[in-house]
């Protein structure tokens, strides 16, 4: 396999493969696609092209977020998909929290072969968020109001994320990478993304790709109640995985390589699933005590 391009910066990712599967990443609200690098960099060993690319409104501050609405998300995910299906006949899609609900409403309106929906957000109801960010209907009647959309809900620890070592490692390389991550949700961005909720409530049945939803048991932002709703509501073929040691960012958590092996095996990569896992079984003996 010969990697004809690769591309990592603050507008986005881009690993050339040579294989006709190409895997569109989406990051979160508020995130950057730098989120989305290490699991990238897993499928992409096996020669998968891997594009994440930067959601509009993002790589800024919230007013720059603020500027946008998720219809404006949405034409980022479309056009970044039709630049992979244009060379590749098999486009799959995977997103983290607003990811995951864009990869959905895509879905809607592109032939997306499967889907991978890490943390899908219907609500901010995970323990560690405040009330007023799951009070969907008190955000949706009132966040639109310029006195208050602006007001930002603080992000603090555990950030989405339940190992200290890993988080203190992705904090630092999205402080390094200059990614264009805030730390804060403004209430008026967490508005956008109920509405895009609310669409993916209506389209949801028609979305026949299948389907894996990866969710934490123990979700800090958003509870598992989401990842049943998503299954629910979606036309076609579903697989859960539901993980008991990991927070919000399940791709970038303590089971990571579950994830992203179980993820390559979904989009049937499988020369990708057994590298992630031959991988994982090193590093796993590599840190074992003498």
């Amino acid at each position: 396999m010969t990697v004809k391009t690769k591309a990592v910066s603050a507008r986005g990712i881009f690993l050339d493969g040579a294989g006709e599967d190409a895997v569109l990443l989406l990051h979160g609200l508020t995130g950057a696609p730098i989120e989305m690098h290490p699991i990238g960099k897993r499928i992409h060993r096996a020669g998968c092209t891997v594009y994440a690319p930067l959601i509009a409104g993002h790589g800024g501050g919230n007013d720059l977020l603020l500027s946008t609405r998720w219809t404006d998300w949405l034409n980022s995910a479309e056009i970044a998909y039709d630049l992979l299906a244009r060379d590749h006949r098999r486009v799959h899609v995977a997103g983290i929290c607003l990811g995951a609900m864009l990869a959905i409403a895509l879905a809607a309106r592109r032939d997306v072969t499967r889907i991978a929906a890490f943390g899908p957000t219907f609500r901010y109801d995970g323990w560690s968020m405040p009330r007023i960010a799951g009070n969907r209907q008190l955000i949706l009647l009132l966040a639109g109001l310029p006195i208050i959309r602006g007001i930002g809900i603080d992000e603090h620890a555990p950030h989405g994320l339940k190992d200290d070592t890993i988080r203190a490692r992705v904090l630092t390389a999205q402080r390094r990478a200059n990614g264009g991550t805030v730390d804060s949700f403004p209430l008026g961005a967490i508005r956008q993304l109920y509405q895009l909720a609310s669409h993916v409530d209506r389209v949801a049945p028609r979305v026949c790709a299948p389907t894996l939803i990866c969710h934490a048991l123990q979700d800090d932002i958003s509870s598992v109640a989401n990842a049943h709703r998503l299954r629910a509501r979606l036309g076609g073929n579903t697989q859960m995985l539901i993980l008991d040691d990991s927070y919000h960012l399940v791709h970038l958590d303590r089971e990571m390589e579950d994830v992203a092996a179980t993820t390559a095996s979904f989009f049937q990569l499988p020369r990708a699933a057994r590298l992630i896992q031959a991988q994982a079984r090193h590093t796993t003996m590599d840190a074992s005590p003498a």
